[in-house]
C-alpha cells in the first residue's frame, strides 16, 4: 500500500415635486407605493434650487442692506438711492412670489391632497410675513419684515439645495449601474467580419468581440478565448475571476488581459444588470418601520406647529403686543417645519442601499435589512451555498506497488470522454497535475462506469473506472488494505470510484462536494457574533453530518425535501429564534419566504431571477456578516436622526414662541430659519457617515 494522497481545491420616502411649474416646485412626502420617476430627477431638483437660491440671495442683499431695522441694529446708514423706500416691497415681493414659489405650490398641493406637511407650514409662515409687510407698506399695519422674509426664503432654498444634492448623490447607484453599459459593441457576423453597432441592436444569438479593457455589452456565454473578468461592480469581489469557453459573463463587467468572443443570451431589460437595477429601485420604494414612524412624527409635528403658533399668537395678543405676536407666530411656524424628519429616514435608506449594492448586497425589502440586526440564528442550505455544488477529488489511495499519481493519471485519461459530473471532476484534477495519457476504445457502461484502452508511457492496457456495481459485475474484490482506506470516505458520504487496471483493482478515489473555505470563516465569525448556525440539506445524513463537523455547524437537518425546508425554519422560530435563511432562491423559495430574513445567494447571471428580501450577487456566505453590520449601522443612523430631528423641535419651538422673552432672550425670525436649515444639514451629514461603515464579513472589508 502506498501513502494516501490528498487533493485540495479551493418607498423610498423622499421629497418629490408636488406642484407648480418649476422643476423644484415644492416637496411633499409621498406614499411608499408611489411610482418613482427617473432617479436623475434629484440632480435636476438640486440644480433648480441652486439656481433659484443664488438669484434670491442677490435680491436679498439689497433688501437687508437698506432695511431700517437692520441699520438700527448694526448702527450704520445705507447710502441714499432713488426710491430706496421701495427696495423692500419690490424686491421682497419678487423674492416671495418667485423665490418662494416652490414652497407656495408645494403647500397648495399638500392642502389640496389633504396631506399637510412641511411645505404647507413654510408657505403659511412666508405668507403671513408677506401679508404683514405688504399691509405695512400700504399703511394698514405697522410690522414690516421684508428683510426677514427675504432672508428666510433664501435660507430655505439653501437647505433644500443641500438636501436634494445629498439625496441625489445617495441614489446615484442607479445612474452608476446604467453607466456600466457601453454605447457600442463589436458584433461578429457569419463571415467572421467585425462591425461596430449600437448595443441596443444586439439580439440573443449574436456573437460579440470584447477586447481587453472593454466592458461586456450584454449577458452571454464565452465561445472563444480566456481572460480575467472584473465583476466587482456587480458582486463586490475585488479580485478578477477567470472566464473561458462555456463560462457565462455579465453585461457591464470588464475584460482584462485578452479578448473574448461572447454569444449573447440576454439584452436590455433581461440582463442581470437590469435585474440589479430593478432590485435597487424596489429597495428604495419599500417601507421600513422607522420610515413609518418618521412619517407619523412629521404629520403630528405639523399639527403641533399649528397649535403652537395659535397659542403663541393668542398669548402675545393677550399681553397687548400684536407686533411681537406676529413675529413669534411666524418664527414658530418656520422653526417647527418637519424638514429634518422628512429627510431623516429616506437619506439613510438611500445611502445604505447604494453602499450595499456596491458590495454586491442587493436589498429588495428594507424591512428585511431592518430585521437582520436582530437575527440570532442563520440556516444555510448546503449545496451551492456552504459547498461548491460540484464534486472534487478529495482523497485517493493505491494498492501496493502502485502510486496515487498513477491511479489519478489513469482515471483522468479514461474519464476524459465522459460527460458525467464525477468524470469531469476526476479529469480536471488529473489534468491539473500533469499530462493525461492518450486513450482509445472508450466505452460507457451505463450505471456502472467507463473503460478505455490507455497508453501510459511504455504500458498499454484496459483501464476501467466505476463504483461497486462495476466491481460486482466483473467479479472483483477490493483488497483489504484499500477497503480500510475507503471506509472513512464512505462513512462521511463521499462517492468512491475504483480504478481497475488489467483486471485488478489498482486504487480508489474519493469525490465530495467541495466545502468552501469561506464557509468555514463565515461560520466562525457568526459564532463569534453569538449567532447559532444551522444547515439544511436533502443529502444523506452521513454526508450532511460530515460537512457539519467540518464547518462546526451547531445543528444539521439532513434528508429534507425542498418543500419541507420551510418547516425547519418554522421549527427554529418555534424555539424563539429570529431566523435568516440563506439559500439559492429557487428550490428554497418557501423557506426564504417563511424566514424572518430571506437571503438568496448566487452568481451574478442568476440574480435577476432571484426573489428574497436580500439578494447576494456573489456566492460568498461571509456576506451574511456584512448584512448584519449594515443592518445595525443603518438602524442606528435612523434612530440618531429621528432623535436629533425630534429633540431639535422640543427645544426650538418654545424658544421660537418666546418663553425666554421675560429674561431678555428673543429668537429672531431669520435665526429660526437658519436653525431649521441647520437641523436639516446636521441630519444629512449624520446620514452621510453611514458611508464610512466597513462591511465586516467579506473577504476584504468594504469601506462605505
Amino acid at each position: 500500500m502506498s501513502a494516501q494522497g490528498t487533493v485540495e481545491e479551493p418607498v423610498v420616502h423622499h421629497h418629490e415635486p408636488s406642484g407648480g411649474d418649476s422643476p423644484g416646485s415644492g416637496h411633499a412626502t409621498r406614499p411608499a407605493h408611489a411610482d418613482h420617476g427617473d432617479h436623475g430627477d434629484h440632480g435636476d431638483h438640486a440644480a433648480a434650487f441652486r439656481d433659484r437660491f443664488w438669484v434670491v440671495l442677490a435680491l436679498t442683499v439689497p433688501v437687508v442692506v437698506w432695511s431700517h431695522h437692520v441699520q438700527g441694529l448694526l448702527g450704520y446708514t445705507a447710502p441714499a438711492v432713488p426710491l430706496q423706500e421701495w427696495i423692500g416691497p419690490v424686491l421682497g415681493s419678487v423674492v416671495f412670489w418667485w423665490g418662494g414659489w416652490p414652497f407656495l405650490s408645494g403647500g397648495w398641493s399638500e392642502l389640496r391632497s389633504r396631506r399637510p406637511g412641511m411645505m404647507l407650514l413654510i408657505s403659511l409662515a412666508i405668507t403671513v410675513a408677506y401679508v404683514s409687510s405688504t399691509a405695512t407698506a400700504l399703511g394698514l399695519f405697522a410690522q414690516e419684515v421684508w428683510w426677514e422674509l427675504a432672508l428666510l426664503i433664501a435660507v430655505m432654498l439653501l437647505g433644500h439645495w443641500v438636501e436634494m444634492r445629498a439625496v441625489g448623490q445617495a441614489q446615484g447607484a442607479l445612474s452608476a449601474l446604467a453607466d456600466l453599459l457601453p454605447d457600442e459593441a463589436e458584433r461578429v457576423d457569419a463571415d467572421g467580419r467585425v462591425e461596430t453597432v449600437p448595443v441596443a441592436v444586439l439580439a440573443a444569438g449574436d456573437v460579440v468581440l470584447v477586447r481587453p479593457g472593454a466592458r461586456v455589452p450584454a449577458d452571454g456565454t464565452v465561445t472563444e478565448g480566456a481572460a480575467d473578468v472584473d465583476e466587482s461592480m456587480l458582486t463586490g469581489e475585488s479580485n478578477p475571476v477567470p472566464r473561458g469557453a462555456g463560462d457565462e459573463v455579465v453585461a457591464g463587467t470588464v475584460v482584462a488581459g485578452s479578448s473574448l468572443r461572447v454569444r449573447v443570451t440576454a439584452t436590455g431589460d433581461d440582463t442581470s444588470l437590469a435585474g440589479i437595477r430593478r432590485l435597487i429601485e424596489q429597495a428604495q420604494s419599500s417601507r421600513s418601520r422607522a420610515q413609518a414612524l418618521a412619517d407619523r412624527a412629521a404629520a403630528l409635528l405639523f399639527y403641533v406647529a399649528l397649535v403652537a403658533g395659535a397659542v403663541t399668537a393668542v398669548v402675545w395678543l393677550a399681553l397687548g403686543q400684536p407686533l411681537v405676536a406676529l413675529d413669534r407666530t411666524v418664527t414658530v411656524l418656520v422653526i417647527a417645519c418637519p424638514h429634518a424628519l422628512g429627510l431623516a429616514i429616506p437619506l439613510v435608506t438611500a445611502i445604505s442601499t447604494a453602499t450595499s449594492s456596491r458590495a454586491g448586497i442587493l436589498v429588495t425589502d428594507r424591512l428585511a435589512l431592518e430585521r437582520m440586526r436582530t437575527v440570532d440564528a442563520v440556516l444555510f442550505d448546503k449545496t451551492g451555498t456552504l459547498t461548491e455544488g460540484r464534486h472534487v477529488v478529495a482523497d485517493m489511495a493505491a494498492t501496493a506497488g502502485v502510486d496515487t499519481g498513477t491511479v489519478l493519471r489513469l482515471a483522468g485519461a479514461v474519464e476524459a470522454d465522459s460527460e458525467h459530473p464525477l468524470a469531469r471532476a476526476v479529469h480536471a484534477t488529473a489534468a491539473a497535475r500533469g499530462a493525461v495519457p492518450a486513450t482509445r476504445g472508450f466505452r460507457s457502461r451505463t450505471g456502472r462506469g467507463v473503460e478505455a484502452t490507455v497508453t501510459d508511457g511504455a504500458w498499454t492496457g484496459v483501464v476501467a473506472v466505476g463504483g461497486p456495481a462495476m466491481l460486482r459485475e466483473d467479479g472483483l474484490e477490493v483488497p483489504a488494505d484499500l477497503t480500510r482506506w475507503a471506509a472513512p470516505w464512505t462513512a462521511r458520504g463521499a462517492a468512491v470510484l475504483h480504478v481497475v487496471r488489467d483486471g485488478r483493482v489498482a486504487g480508489a478515489l474519493a469525490l465530495e462536494d467541495a466545502v468552501r473555505d469561506v464557509s468555514r470563516e463565515a461560520v466562525r465569525r457568526l459564532h463569534e457574533a453569538g449567532v447559532t448556525v444551522a444547515m439544511v440539506t436533502g443529502d444523506a445524513r452521513s454526508v450532511a453530518e460530515a460537512v457539519g463537523r467540518d464547518l462546526g455547524i451547531d445543528e444539521v437537518f439532513a434528508e429534507v425535501l425542498p418543500e419541507a425546508k420551510d418547516a425547519k425554519v418554522a421549527e427554529l422560530q418555534a424555539r424563539g429564534h429570529r431566523v435568516a435563511m440563506v439559500g439559492d432562491g429557487v428550490n428554497d423559495a418557501p423557506a426564504l419566504a417563511r424566514a424572518d430574513v430571506g437571503i438568496a445567494i448566487g452568481a451574478g447571471t442568476d440574480v435577476a431571477r432571484r426573489s428574497a428580501g436580500i439578494v447576494l450577487a456573489s456566492d460568498d456566505p461571509r456576506a451574511v456578516l456584512a448584512i448584519r453590520t449594515l443592518s445595525a449601522a443603518t438602524y442606528r443612523k435612523m434612530i440618531e436622526n429621528l432623535w436629533w430631528a425630534a429633540g431639535y423641535n422640543i427645544v426650538a419651538i418654545p424658544l421660537a414662541a418666546g418663553v425666554l422673552a421675560p429674561w431678555g432672550f428673543v429668537l429672531p425670525m431669520a435665526v429660526g430659519a437658519v436653525l431649521m436649515s441647520t437641523s436639516t444639514v446636521v441630519v444629512a451629514l449624520n446620514a452621510q457617515l453611514l458611508r464610512r461603515v466597513r462591511l465586516q464579513g467579506l473577504g476584504a472589508a468594504t469601506g462605505a
